[in-house]
């Protein structure tokens, strides 16, 4: 895949879910265990073929289908503000805060200079939004000391 999407998601954004598998070019995660909700993450196109500005989140339901989609633009996060910066690119530019999969022989990937840390930070979030952890099992209550009853013949002996 010309993408490098394998890539991509294991070294720009290292997410920690607790299974995931890379599909083609998209991500597939079971976020909590014991949730039925899954997530999938692609690249956003833009108008031009094979060309995106983003990634695309969608919380599936194995019954239910999809029950939403978001999309986490590049130039928002700041995903390719250091590489913009080197090559001079501002937003209005063409090539800003986008990766072109046009160029399928080239020695780097697509996403060559990409930081991940704005992305990874907004897709935890959605994540724990849509499919939170279970909550913490909190110990029993002890029970109440109830007082004892005391017979008549007890308060005689004191």
């Amino acid at each position: 895949m010309a993408l490098h999407a394998q890539q991509f998601f294991d070294d720009v954004l290292e997410l920690p879910f607790h299974q995931y598998a890379v599909v083609g070019d998209a991500l597939y995660a079971a976020p909590q265990p014991t949730s039925p909700l899954r997530l999938r993450i692609d690249f956003a196109p833009t108008i031009r073929h094979g060309e995106y500005d983003g990634l695309r989140l969608r919380v599936v339901h194995p019954e239910q289908g999809v029950l939403d989609t978001a999309i986490l633009r590049f130039a928002d996060h700041g995903t390719f503000a250091r590489r913009d910066g080197a090559r001079d690119l501002v937003a209005g530019r063409d090539g800003h805060a986008v990766i072109r999969d046009w160029h399928a022989h080239s020695s780097q990937p697509p996403w060559h200079g990409a930081d991940g840390a704005g992305l990874r930070t907004a897709i935890e979030q959605y994540a724990h939004l849509w499919i939170p952890a279970p909550a913490a099992s909190r110990p029993a209550a002890r029970p109440v000391a109830q007082p004892t009853a005391t017979t008549g013949a007890s308060l005689r002996n004191r």
